[in-house]
């Protein structure tokens, strides 16, 4: 990296890349200035336009990428912050190639007012160097508050139908069709019918005791638990017209339910997360607890439909549901361990890794990764690398080898389920807003992300 002594120029170039970007590969530039792209060019960039440069990065043929948007993620913050929080949670995002995520409102207390939801959007502005957003949670009765949200401010509103983690559980039908018929933002669902689940549950500790191994558990929290209460949110979202985006798809039957059709075209999503496309249920046995999510792992059958899906254009978006916890919560059995995994500081590269042997294309990983959600979400000015978007850049080390160890986890917890995993592609830098926040290992600085903006 060469710096210029130009104290008066804001600008930076990011030359000698692979970008990756709108389906394309090209050899190519990119010129920040500020906080916003200002060039995007292809070749070799001129000598004038190097001297114009406060700041010039030679990539050295490593990829650039729009930053990768995460549409679903669980910080922890407030009242659950021995796991997690804002602060270190947005430092493991930008580690791993995120530039911008949307945090849950399952907390302690859930965030369910507009005053709680500010209060999460202080504290981001603070600590978070990655941008932000935040969910409403929906509940029984506070769609007065959800109606007070600035939905241009706001992502969206998160709704646990049919099953809920954190007692949010909307179970009133005219609550439910109020929501979907009222609300302009993005209804975004965790779907799994809790009847099945608890039925499901009764019959195989009644056959075999309540300490069940962890492999009981994507037989209780099943297939059909999840199909029943995604194709009842389905209907519903078809009859209120409601912008529903389903979230953490994990079985082949769901797929049934949506189409493959341009997204812009689309007001019925699907997300899909990072560990039901790498893991199956044959991973309980060597994993055990640390793959324990809800909805579960499930089978292989699942997982390449699911890949499959994602593909074709049934699903949408990939993001983690990242949802951390302490080993010492994920120790028990299958009704006990606590449910959820630390993914985003490897999300991205675990991707490109599937795209590496054949499952999934880079573009297609940018695809869903960066444009999709944007797309989705009508975020504005971001997930693609375009002249007067800003400037949420990745540079992607192509030529990393490396396995994945507890000393490099930024997150609280301490721990991955790619522990051990030899992965062939390495975030090398972050950068967020047109600034760097992190390169080789490190966070850097104390720059901080913006609230995402939406266009209703």
């Amino acid at each position: 990296m060469l710096k210029r002594n130009l104290t008066e120029m804001a600008k930076h170039i990011i030359y000698n890349a692979e970008i990756v970007n709108e389906g394309k590969r090209t050899q190519g530039y990119v010129v920040i200035e500020g906080e916003l792209i200002s060039r995007v060019g292809e070749g070799q960039p001129s000598q004038c336009e190097l001297d114009e440069c406060a700041e010039c990065t030679d990539a050295q043929g490593m990829l650039l990428l729009p930053g990768a948007i995460d549409d679903q993620v669980h910080f922890r913050e407030p009242g659950l912050t021995h796991k997690a929080d804002i602060e270190t949670e947005s430092h493991a995002a930008v580690a791993g190639g995120v530039t911008s995520f949307m945090d849950m409102p399952n907390n302690k207390p859930a965030t369910t007012t507009v005053e709680l939801l500010e209060q999460k959007y202080e504290r981001a502005a603070q600590v978070s160097p990655a941008n932000y957003s935040f969910y409403a949670g929906a509940t029984n009765d506070n769609i007065a508050e959800l109606r007070k949200v600035d939905y241009s401010q706001v992502c969206g509103v998160k709704v646990f139908m049919g099953s809920s983690t954190g007692n949010m559980l909307v179970d009133h039908k005219e609550t439910l069709r109020s929501i979907f018929s009222e609300i302009p933002s993005i209804i975004a669902i965790h779907s799994e019918d809790e009847a099945i689940i608890n039925r499901n549950k009764a019959y195989y500790s009644g056959r075999f005791g309540n300490d069940l191994p962890v492999y009981f558990h994507p037989l209780v929290r099943s297939a059909e638990a999840c199909y029943v209460s995604t194709a009842r949110a389905v209907e519903l979202a078809h009859e209120c017209g409601t912008r529903l985006h389903v979230l953490h798809m994990s079985t082949a039957k769901e797929l049934s339910l949506f189409e493959a059709k341009p997204l812009a075209e689309k007001k019925v999503t699907a997300e899909v997360c990072v560990h039901h496309l790498w893991f199956t249920d044959n991973d309980y046995v060597q994993y055990g607890n640390r793959i324990k999510c809800n909805p579960a792992v499930k089978t292989q059958a699942d997982r390449d439909a699911l890949r499959l899906g994602l593909k074709n254009g049934l699903i949408d978006v990939v993001a983690t549901d990242h949802a951390p916890h302490l080993m010492s919560e994920k120790q028990g059995g299958c009704f006990t361990a606590a449910s959820g995994m630390p993914l985003v500081q490897y999300s991205l590269v675990a991707m490109l890794e599937m795209a590496d042997k054949g499952v999934f294309t880079t573009e297609t990983v940018v695809d869903k990764m960066c444009h999709a959600p944007a797309t989705l979400y009508r975020i504005n000015k971001r997930g693609f690398i375009r002249e007067g978007y800003y400037a949420d850049l990745v540079l992607v080390d192509t030529n990393a080898s490396y396995a994945v160890n507890a000393s490099d986890i930024k997150s609280r917890c301490g721990w991955s389920p790619f522990e051990g995993v030899r992965f062939h592609n390495r975030v090398h830098a972050t950068f967020v807003n047109g600034n760097k926040v992190y390169e080789n290992g490190e966070v850097l600085g104390t720059s901080r992300g913006k609230r995402l903006t939406f266009s209703v």
